[in-house]
């Protein structure tokens, strides 16, 4: 029997599995994987139960229940001054990977183009590929990770569909500017060019900066897809919840990709989030001091060590030079930590068509205090 061709012959395991699964079976502390080590807010926890125990154990509507929607539209109205309708403009995910995925699949279509900015999360390029469309790759700029505008602009084309945006961006931490929400707004004028503002981190901004959502204007938002994420608001990323929000006509083509992919997302815990956010509405808030702490705390122990780097403006990630320790590779540099150290990190190659040319690896800093300063301390002492 002849099996078919890979669809993805360029994949393979997700970074994120394969070193999660080295961190387990080598006893290293987990700063590869982003997520914390610490639970979600008890009041959340226990509104899980309760919708759990009364029942709310069936299928959710597609769309997610009504409740839900209407918290983020009011969430999105209080932090972006945008009135978005809940039943048309709002679409609950069974997380931002998914989310992601329909917004590429439901818009773009065979030989057309998509814009990645590199590096870029590793889900973007495989959802291009699986449905016709063709990666174009521009490179931020390092160390800071900054937009080059001039290397986008002439990155479109007449094919030109969509442009993916992250902000606060995974893997660097970088954060777009106000100055780059009006040269993409000149960029995209007068075109049928569409959008992704992959938000979610969008709570997790440091030094006093503000989130700049694409629906906080009106010539972006009308093209664009904006996701975010609860599992990274609200410390629980193994729930896979996250939300769509764009305007109605692109929302209905969103929704028909949608409800193939995964119908509906898990009931109990979309009542638990209505609930939460209902009752406890500046938790978001918070959530840019609460993770600075630990930013601040990670880099200042970092001080003591070989490892510099430019402190992250955003997310819960810091990535950081270690060319002063090691000429290795970034791969195996990371192996060598995982194995030899007991600290797992991730390779900035990963996340880039091209090798980046400085010597980069992520960490996650989404821990307890005390976890940070183990691992601070191994580090330290290379």
């Amino acid at each position: 029997m002849k099996y078919p061709e890979s669809k993805l012959p360029e994949i393979g395991t997700t970074i994120f599995t394969v070193m999660s699964q080295m961190a387990a079976e080598h006893k290293a502390i987990n700063l590869a994987q982003g997520f914390p080590d610490f639970n979600g807010p008890q009041i959340l926890l226990d509104a899980v139960a309760t919708h759990v125990a009364r029942g709310a154990n069936q299928y959710a509507p597609m769309t997610g229940i009504v409740e839900l929607r209407e918290q983020i539209a009011a969430k999105v109205q209080r932090l972006y001054s945008r009135k978005v309708c809940a039943d048309t403009e709002v679409t609950v995910t069974s997380g931002a990977t998914e989310a992601i995925y329909a917004a590429i699949a439901s818009v773009v279509q065979p030989n057309d183009e998509v814009i990645v900015l590199d590096p870029a999360f590793d889900c973007y390029d495989p959802a291009i590929v699986l449905n016709g469309a063709k990666a174009v790759h521009v490179q931020l700029q390092a160390p800071a990770f900054t937009l080059d505008w001039e290397a986008i602009t002439a990155a479109v084309s007449p094919q030109t569909r969509l442009i993916i945006f992250n902000s606060p961006h995974n893997p660097s931490g970088a954060v777009m500017r106000e100055a780059d929400l009006e040269k993409l707004q000149q960029l995209v004028a007068g075109t049928d060019i569409l959008l992704i503002g992959d938000d979610v981190y969008e709570h997790i901004i440091f030094d006093g900066a503000e989130h700049l959502s694409f629906v906080k204007y009106d010539e972006l938002y009308q093209r664009s897809f904006v996701i975010s994420s609860f599992g990274k608001t609200y410390h629980v990323t193994g729930w896979k919840i996250g939300y769509c929000v764009a305007p109605p006509q692109l929302t209905r083509e969103f929704r028909k990709v949608h409800q193939f992919l995964n119908f509906c997302t898990a009931t109990p815990l979309q009542y638990a989030l209505a609930d939460v956010m209902k009752k406890q509405p500046n938790h978001y808030l918070e959530l840019p001091d609460f993770y600075q702490q630990k930013r601040d705390l990670f880099n200042k122990l970092m001080l003591n060590s070989r490892f510099s780097g430019v402190p992250s403006a955003g997310s819960y990630f810091q990535v950081l030079d270690y060319s002063k320790i090691s000429s290795l590779g970034d791969m195996a540099f990371c192996e060598y930590l995982t194995k030899e150290v007991g600290v797992a990190a991730i390779p900035m190659s990963v996340f880039c068509k091209k090798p980046p040319s400085m010597q980069l690896v992520r960490f996650c800093f989404a821990k307890n205090d005390a976890t940070l300063v183990e691992a601070c301390e191994k580090l330290a002492a290379l």
